[in-house]
């Protein structure tokens, strides 16, 4: 017998292969790796201590004292970004994600087909978002516009036509979709999610996105919707439309809040609440 072969050699070889099956199936039946869940970008428990500001309409104050500037994209300069990074501010831009307004310089590449009703604004109109393969070219376009200037967070508005009258039959499931496709998005692009309103949505969507923006939860009763974010150590950014900040500060800061006063212009005016 050369090399060995002999019969006590071939049965070893015949006793080796069910064992190599066997780890090959259980290898097999072993269920793929989920994705991790993404790390916010904010840090966990300081920006409750933060200040924040929202301007959307006329000339941008770069001396209000906040460490957080929403803004609108098209409408900030790359100079103005570029200023406010230097004061070492955190930079998030406003992106309306489903609908469009007629004065957007995009306005042109949606198809008549993802058109719909006029929206809450004048001159906005409602998108189909359940036509994801048309819309996400769009939107993809508006993120790197927002990141070509300097932002590094996005703030999605307009994500809650599941409960207007956009002439598309947008259920509550075909929202959620969208809305975690964009948050996707988002992030393939290197920018931080945040969620708008939507508070129905929040529960579900929370682990999507790293913090969100509230309009007026005193007011309406519902702070307590926006504890998956807090509970989670993610920012929630609030402001009221109405009152005093003596009113609305001891229970919008009680939820953990970082939120102010603000006229609904968005303009430069603001009057926050204090913060420890």
């Amino acid at each position: 017998m050369r090399d060995g072969a002999g019969p006590s050699a071939g049965r070893r070889g015949r006793r080796g292969l069910p064992v190599v099956v066997v780890l090959l199936l259980l290898a097999g039946c072993q269920s793929a790796p989920q994705r991790p869940p993404p790390t916010s970008p904010w840090p966990a428990g300081v920006t409750r201590h933060w200040q924040w500001q929202w301007q959307l309409t006329g000339p941008l104050d770069l001396t209000v004292e906040a460490q957080v500037f929403l803004l609108d994209p098209v409408r900030t300069t790359a100079a103005e970004t570029a200023r406010l990074r230097d004061l070492g501010r955190r930079l998030v831009c406003q992106v309306s994600v489903g609908s469009y307004v007629t004065t957007d310089p995009d306005e042109g590449r949606f198809p008549i087909e993802v058109r719909g009703h006029p929206g809450v604004r004048p001159d906005t109109y409602w998108l189909d978002v359940r036509r994801w393969d048309e819309l996400r070219p769009v939107l993809a376009d508006r993120f790197r516009l927002c990141r070509g200037k300097g932002f590094t967070a996005v703030l999605l508005t307009d994500a809650d036509g599941y409960t207007r009258y956009t002439g598309f039959p947008v259920t509550f499931d075909d929202q959620l979709l969208f809305n975690r496709r964009v948050a996707d998005l988002a992030r393939s692009l290197g920018l931080s999610p945040g969620l708008r309103g939507g508070l129905p949505q929040v529960a579900a969507l929370a682990p999507d996105f790293d913090f969100a923006v509230d309009e007026e939860c005193v007011r309406l009763r519902q702070c307590d919707r926006l504890l998956p974010f807090t509970d989670a150590g993610k920012p929630v950014f609030h402001v009221e439309y109405a009152g005093t900040t003596t009113d609305f500060c001891v229970t919008s800061v009680g939820y953990g809040f970082t939120s102010m006063r603000k006229e609904r212009v968005l303009d430069a005016w603001r009057v926050p609440c204090p913060v420890a």
